[in-house]
């Protein structure tokens, strides 16, 4: 992992992109770096919870490297859009809460990749946005899908047709960001909020985030269909039998995720 940097404690995984010199843009080696540890952490039974944030005061990730992406044919620049949703679709889908810690420019594939997290917190001088249409291409990395699920059509559209960049406050009022955090406290803030999460029942929050993320692919019908299985499903395990006993004796309950 030459270019991310990990640590652990109390059940949260935190993962920085290492590149500041780039400004953390995102190269192929590093998209697939990024792709590794997520798998990693995924199958990792002590990680609950994950921090995502970039080195450095200036940047989460500052966009794809132009430069690598210059000189693709369209048949290469395809692959490198596979490569990079591909990515993308394994943290959004790794199973546990990925929060995300905008310390700064989260453009292009930045910005998609703090879409591909569940949750996120960003500092004051953040600046988020999909310029790619200032370059002559499209959002590459799952930007046109997650984007208007999460603020919405008209919205998504306002940033992406014009390339424009919002600071953390507009982010914050159209719902793309959940809080904003001075920058000395942000990964601080991130990771408690991760351990809050990890101190929970993880069966249990794995279940609920799979139904949240599942439910702008169906209909309600659908949703309350696979909602009530995992529902059901919850009361096979181990920590709900814990959580309830804990609430009666009125004491913290010990999960262990089982």
């Amino acid at each position: 992992m030459g270019h991310l940097l990990t640590e652990d404690a109390d059940g949260v995984r935190r993962i920085t992109i290492n590149r500041p010199d780039k400004l953390n843009a995102l190269n192929s080696a590093v998209v697939a770096e990024l792709e590794a540890a997520f798998v990693a952490a995924a199958g990792d039974p002590a990680v609950r919870a994950i921090v995502l944030t970039g080195s450095g005061e200036k940047a989460f990730v500052a966009g794809a490297d132009i430069a690598e992406m210059s000189g693709l044919s369209p048949l290469e620049g395809a692959e490198f859009g596979r490569r990079g949703q591909r990515a993308f679709d394994r943290i959004e889908n790794c199973g546990k809460p990925v929060i995300a810690a905008i310390n700064g420019f989260a453009l292009g594939g930045g910005c998609e990749l703090a879409l591909a997290c569940h949750i996120r917190f960003a500092s004051p001088n953040a600046k988020i946005g999909e310029p790619e249409v200032t370059l002559g291409l499209i959002p590459g990395w799952g930007g046109s899908q997650r984007f208007p699920r999460i603020v919405g059509q008209g919205r998504a559209l306002e940033w992406i047709l014009s390339g424009g960049m919002m600071d953390a406050a507009e982010a914050h009022r159209i719902g793309l960001v959940n809080r904003v955090v001075e920058q000395p406290k942000l990964v601080e803030e991130a990771t408690a909020f991760a351990k809050k999460i990890a101190s929970l029942a993880p069966v249990a929050v794995r279940f609920a985030l799979e139904c949240v993320l599942a439910s702008s692919a169906m209909g309600i019908d659908d949703g309350q269909r696979l909602e009530a299985t995992k529902f059901g499903l919850a009361f096979s395990t181990d920590d709900m039998k814990e959580g309830t006993k804990a609430f009666v004796e009125k004491r913290k309950p010990a999960y262990r995720g089982r």
